[in-house]
């Protein structure tokens, strides 16, 4: 007569769960990840690598599918063995344990041959979809320099009449177009990621790098730096921000102009304040700020963000970055700037005219 073990006694780990959880962990995640694609791109712009919005990034997105629901598969069948295994209680006595033996050992060979045909074929995958990639289909028409710092980016258009032009963090394009992206890091190695766009290219000091984006229709599309670098490594995003070819070349010709006296009192002492605490880091393009060593902000007051990702771009955010950068991006080489009220007043005038 077979004794029962009390419910509270049995393990909770029993072999038929195990199986059970991992196959509910495994639809689970699949079932998170569908519904994260049906989220809006604003409210979940990390989401952006379950989707594609070029060609660039379409047979990488493919590829990313594929691997997932081959290692989901992977986890489920070693689930299911493992349950198996745990289950199967083996009887040295019995004449049959010697048969069931080498009936496991020949399925344990046929799961070695298949896994093995898997990764080559997963292997093959990767091969072909870094060749599609590697190339534009037709030659860029757009050049456009990105230099990698701790912990911002420093964007230069650099091809058509007019320019070049630096800007900062934002990356604009026009849509149907490939456009070559040269990659290049001023301290350490960075990567450039813009997952809707493109795979993952790394910014490594001495070197420059080749990459290209293309995007198929209008929107913003978020960046960020996936080679750790530091401190603020969490904050270095950027935007590459696609328009249509019309919108794009107003943009463009908005960003080539030069910055203009300002008209009012306030913003022309705000002018004096800039030059004396922040010329020598920032260049504003029209003015007799020239800096080099930090982001160019000639049209300032029309970007979407302002430290690389870290505050809205916002007439008092600006004020804030500019007196407590090191409470907001601790360790950044922004230092905190000490102004009287009335030269923060005047400072804020005049950055408002910075479109």
């Amino acid at each position: 007569m077979k004794s029962r073990v009390p419910r509270a006694l049995r393990p909770c780990c029993s072999p038929g769960r195990v199986a059970r959880v991992a196959v509910g962990i495994s639809l689970g995640a699949f079932a998170a990840i569908g519904r994260a694609q049906d989220l809006r791109e604003s409210a979940t712009p990390l989401a952006y690598f379950l989707h594609s919005a070029g060609p660039a990034a379409a047979p990488v997105r493919v590829l990313d599918w594929a691997l997932a629901a081959l290692c989901a598969g992977v986890c489920v069948v070693i689930a299911g063995l493992l349950g198996f295994a745990m289950r199967r209680k083996r009887n040295v006595a019995d004449p049959a344990a010697t048969t069931r033996d080498v009936t496991a050992n020949r399925i344990v060979l046929v799961g070695t041959i298949v896994s093995s045909l898997l990764l080559l074929g997963a292997l093959v995958a990767m091969l072909r979809v870094l060749a599609a990639v590697a190339e534009p289909p037709r030659e860029p028409a757009l050049t456009i320099q990105v230099t990698a710092y701790d912990w911002w980016w420093k964007v230069t258009y650099i091809g058509p009449s007019g320019l070049p032009f630096n800007t900062a963090n934002e990356i604009h394009i026009p849509t149907g177009e490939p456009v070559r992206i040269l990659l290049q890091s001023a301290d350490v190695i960075h990567a450039f990621w813009v997952p809707a766009l493109a795979g993952k290219t790394q910014a490594i000091p001495g070197q420059v790098n080749r990459q290209w984006l293309q995007a198929d229709r209008p929107g913003i599309w978020r960046g960020q730096c996936t080679q750790f670098c530091g401190p603020q490594h969490a904050h270095m995003a950027m935007e590459v921000i696609a328009q249509s070819p019309d919108d794009f070349a107003h943009w463009l010709d908005a960003q080539a102009h030069l910055v203009t006296a300002p008209d009012n009192e306030a913003a022309q002492r705000g002018e004096h304040v800039f030059a004396v605490h922040c010329a020598a880091c920032h260049a504003v393009r029209g003015s007799l700020s020239s800096g080099a060593q930090a982001p160019d902000l000639t049209h300032l007051a029309s970007r979407r963000w302002l430290g690389a990702g870290t505050l809205v771009n916002t007439h008092a955010n600006r004020l804030d970055w500019v007196a407590h950068a090191q409470q907001i991006k601790p360790e950044s080489l922004m230092p905190n700037i000490v102004l009287t009220p009335d030269e923060t007043h005047d400072l804020g005038a005049w950055m408002d005219t910075l479109q």
